[in-house]
């Protein structure tokens, strides 16, 4: 016990047990003996519940790695880990935890022990089916922990084929045109940001001695710091008059509102979720839709924030809006119930994308960033919120298909007649989704919409509206599914009370509404620190004053020391920088401080 708690108190070894033991379970079930479906499942679920645990224990504040925890007053990387991968390009093994990335972390283990649950009537090629489940868990942690450009596409890519696969087998009638057209889309969107990775590498420019060859790095707390410079690379001019920078922000920003999904390029969505099976609807509303909001967050912004004028600002947020109003629409044109929740996912990520776009740190507001720090907050929280919510509204409309094996809205009605538990806890979710007080929906919203008043009153008007909407869906399908007279559909008799196993997964979903409803400081006080560092760093009036280019600084440094280097990061940085004990870095990366990976971090990350 006492050797597996050391190992555990190492973050390399942490982190990538995260990351890599549901691959490693993945290959122990090509060795589990033909016929042993459900042992398999077993063994599944077991591997994302203790990838679970390890999330939750990670994230206590009392938890200790290295004899240090995790903090809520830092903005800075945590649990960092930086292995030299291929040295000759820069890429390196690089993961790391802060206020926005470690929810999301959470999230995914914890939605994915819920979906493997979930998974239990799957029964044809149930090995394939479990091996494909567990890689694509390490794909989506992966991408939330990476904080290596390179190894952040590999684990985006490595996502989608287990996802296509997913909904390509064991999907619905129209599956095969559901998945292709899931892996089109997707693809599309990744091609813009292998362009824009190849943009932002080769332009950027980490070394120490400006009379040095160009060092290039894929590291993005150093894209960070060089984006955020006076004299940043990224601000050359590349294409009718735009900046690099102008340019790989919107083709990255294309590519992560593929996955988010917004409107126009939406339309993924409501197949995927119509064919995929319901544990797949779960991972792909609670998890896969959130890693469009957090690139925009974690990448778009922090790397290239003089993209921050009029035009690009306005046209996020118009999108998120957008995506808010005809996402509402939609929902209320749906007769199928499955496709109705899909159209409520496109609105409600809206709320992230408006959050997110609408900075009011402009001339106009005497760069008060204030209402942008609260819509940034709101953009997170929503991502939370409709995690749960969204995850809990698909596993319902599973539960009575798996019974009728229908979703036609026009023949439900009466359910809570046959199925009071499945009916009360049905409308708590919903209501969830609807933004009621009380629940994880309406603080999030709230702050979205509170925080657009600064940047445009027009755009904050009618983003309150869409609550109206969205009430009006929600509301009309619990009146048709589970208060109407009686129910008109096929196999009534069929319409029996929720298993164990099912309330099982229901409840923990239905808590988490709750508590986040009325303590929503439980995850307001984990991103507080993050987002008002990536709100201060990015106020235009702290760029001129605050920031020098990294060349003018680096020239100075002399001996290839620790602690030259510690005042050389202090200097770029927007606040005082210490040498941190507990922080697992590769002996190689720091031989050479011309290492371009470690030439322009925004903290000291060194061991003593």
């Amino acid at each position: 016990m006492n050797i597996l708690l050391d190992a555990l108190s190492d973050p390399t070894v942490l982190m990538s047990l995260i990351i890599f033991l549901p691959t490693v379970a993945g290959f122990v079930l090509l060795f589990f003996p033909k016929g042993q479906d459900e042992t398999m499942k077993q063994f599944a679920f077991i591997t994302t519940i203790i990838v679970f645990a390890l999330t939750v224990w990670i994230a206590l504040p009392g938890a200790k790695v290295n004899s240090v925890g995790f903090s809520l007053s830092t903005d800075q990387m945590q649990y960092e880990v930086l292995r030299s991968w291929i040295p000759a390009f820069d890429i390196n093994y690089h993961l790391g935890l802060d206020g926005i990335s470690l929810p999301l972390v959470v999230l995914t283990s914890f939605l994915s022990a819920l979906a493997m649950l979930a998974s239990w009537p799957i029964q044809k090629h149930v090995r394939a089916y479990c091996i494909l489940f567990l890689f694509l868990e390490t794909g989506m942690l992966g991408v939330f922990m990476s904080l290596d450009f390179f190894l952040f596409y590999v684990f985006w890519e490595v996502m989608l084929l287990p996802m296509y696969f997913l909904i390509g087998v064991w999907g619905g009638p129209r599956r095969e045109y559901a998945a292709i057209k899931f892996f089109l889309f997707t693809l599309v969107g990744s091609v813009l940001m292998l362009i824009a990775l190849l943009m932002l590498y080769f332009t950027s420019d980490a070394r120490f001695d400006p009379g040095s060859v160009t060092q290039h790095t894929f590291n993005m707390v150093s894209w960070a710091k060089l984006g955020q410079v006076a004299n940043s690379p990224f601000m050359q001019t590349l294409f009718l008059g735009h900046s690099v920078g102008w340019w790989a922000f919107l083709l990255l920003f294309v590519g992560f509102v593929i996955k988010l999904p917004a409107v126009p390029v939406h339309t993924w969505l409501p197949d995927a979720h119509v064919e995929a099976p319901t544990p797949i609807s779960m991972i792909l509303a609670g998890v896969l839709l959130k890693m469009g909001g957090y690139g925009v967050l974690r990448i778009c912004y922090p790397i290239l924030p003089s993209a921050l004028d009029d035009r690009l600002t306005w046209m996020v947020a118009i999108v998120g809006l957008v995506s808010m109003v005809y996402g509402a629409f939609a929902a209320l044109a749906q007769k199928d119930f499955k496709r109705l929740v899909a159209y409520s996912s496109v609105s409600h990520m809206g709320y992230v994308l408006l959050g997110i776009g609408a900075c009011s740190a402009t001339a106009g507001n005497l760069y008060n960033a204030d209402a942008w720090r609260m819509g940034v907050s709101g953009a997170m929280f929503q991502m939370i919120a409709h995690g749960i919510s969204s995850a809990g509204m698909f596993f319902l409309v599973g539960v009575v298909y798996d019974r009728v094996h229908h979703r036609d809205l026009d023949r439900f009605g009466g359910l809570f007649q046959h199925m009071p538990a499945y009916s009360g806890i049905s409308m708590v979710i919903f209501f969830a989704a609807l933004g009621l007080p009380g629940l994880c929906g309406f603080m999030g919203e709230l702050l979205v919409v509170l925080s657009v008043w600064k940047f445009s009153i027009i755009l904050a008007v009618i983003s309150a509206a869409v609550v109206i909407l969205t009430a009006g869906y929600i509301l009309w399908t619990i009146q048709r599914v589970y208060l109407g007279p009686e129910y008109k559909g096929p196999h009534p008799e069929a319409l029996r009370p929720m298993s164990f196993r099912e309330i099982a997964i229901a409840a923990p979903l239905v808590v988490m509404a709750v508590v986040l409803g009325i303590f929503p400081s439980m995850l307001l006080d984990y991103t507080k620190a993050t987002i008002n560092g990536l709100v201060n760093n990015l106020n235009p009036a702290r760029h001129a004053a605050q920031f020098s280019p990294p060349t003018a600084v680096a020239s100075e440094i002399v001996k290839p020391q620790a602690s030259v280097a510690v005042e050389f990061l202090s200097a770029v940085s927007a606040e005082p920088v210490k040498p941190q004990a507990g922080v697992s870095v590769d002996a190689a990366v720091l031989k050479d401080l011309k290492a371009p990976s470690f030439a322009v971090p925004p903290v000291a990350k060194v061991l003593p």
